[in-house]
């Protein structure tokens, strides 16, 4: 048995027609991410502002929001989508701690901006 060190849970496919996931773009979209490397190349570039007693890593916030904006989401609060299927997407951040990430994120945006293109980068090597 191998353990998954991924955010996301694991999930496998059947033909009995339950369990169907409205959402599989999403999951597709996730898995990629993860195949890339970028969720871990975003965990690591913007670690500098995680804060210590965090739950939650801003990488993951950040894919969190990629993933609500893919599924049609047009501001923070709409990663609710997201939190509403747990089984899917595993722990979804509470809105006041998406909205303090970005806040901090947006009071060093250069340096973000970095960050963010550094794990991109990374990934697009990978892919």
């Amino acid at each position: 048995m191998c353990k998954s060190t991924s955010s996301y849970p694991i999930l496998s496919v059947d033909a009995t027609g339950s369990g169907v996931v409205s959402h599989a773009g999403a999951v597709t979209l996730l898995r990629t991410a993860e195949t890339t490397g970028l969720t871990a190349a975003l965990s690591e570039q913007l670690s500098p502002w995680r804060k210590p007693l965090a739950q939650f890593d801003p990488g993951k916030i950040i894919v969190d929001l990629a993933v609500s904006l893919a599924l049609g989401g047009d501001c923070l609060a709409d990663i609710a989508t997201l939190r509403e299927h747990t089984a899917v997407f595993g722990k979804v951040p509470s809105d006041p701690t998406v909205s303090r990430l970005i806040g901090a994120l947006a009071a060093d945006a250069p340096a973000v901006l970095t960050a963010i293109d550094t794990a991109r980068a990374a990934a697009r090597t990978t892919a």
